[in-house]
């Protein structure tokens, strides 16, 4: 896939690494020339030093190649301007970092196909923290309309010796969750459950949740702290 990764501060930093290890083709667009030098020896990323809110820079960038551009500057309004040029070039995915909500309107306006909301990131994270120390939260999905958990099964919980049929029909369980992997520690067994799989201490229990539910499933799963 070729990706845009258009500003370098810490985020697209990390962003642009990750990537890089899973075999994506990356152009960093920065207007710092060190940061673009720095990028470069430490990744090999291919770099563009220049404003991402230029028509000729995102040229130079090959925006008309890109399957996605990540829209990550440091101020809202760099990141609107440039969303919206990607879009009058056709870019068919921009995904932008929204810092401030009070420009939600203008980012759905200007063509992003997704907005990732840095404060809730921030919030949801640290309350995960605070009230579920056993519970992770892996991914979103749907724009952040749900999320795929993992959730470690404690000594003594409720749920051990029970069938995922029976936990996921019992009435404290979301209706609208679902236990899609176990990830079992002493055979290195990464399972797609069946209904009749019976749960053990110490499984990791992978969920798709709405985050409103997350509590509700820590408890079926005995993952209190």
């Amino acid at each position: 896939m070729n990706v845009i990764v258009a500003g370098a501060g810490l985020v697209g930093r990390e962003l642009t690494a990750k990537l890089l290890d899973h075999k994506h083709d990356v152009i960093v667009i920065d207007i710092d020339h060190e940061v673009c030098d720095s990028i470069y020896a430490e990744t090999g990323a291919l770099t563009v030093n220049g404003s991402a809110t230029s028509l000729a820079t995102l040229r130079d960038a090959g925006v008309h190649r890109a399957d996605v551009l990540l829209c990550l500057m440091r101020n809202d309004v760099d990141n609107i301007a440039c969303s919206i040029l990607a879009r009058s070039l056709g870019v068919p995915r921009i995904l932008a970092r929204m810092r401030d909500p009070g420009y939600e309107n203008a980012y759905s306006l200007s063509g992003v196909t997704g907005i990732v909301r840095v404060a809730d990131l921030l919030l949801d994270q640290l309350m995960m923290e605070v009230e579920q120390p056993p519970v992770r939260r892996i991914m979103s999905l749907g724009g952040g309309d749900a999320y795929v958990y993992a959730v470690r099964i404690p000594e003594g919980a409720a749920c051990v010796g029970k069938s995922v049929q029976e936990v996921a029909e019992s009435s404290g369980f979301p209706r609208e969750s679902l236990l899609m992997g176990i990830y079992r520690d002493e055979n290195e067994n990464f399972q797609i459950p069946r209904g009749d799989y019976v749960l053990a201490a110490g499984d990791t229990v992978f969920v798709i949740a709405h985050a409103g539910d997350i509590q509700l499933i820590a408890d079926a799963l005995g993952a209190v702290d």
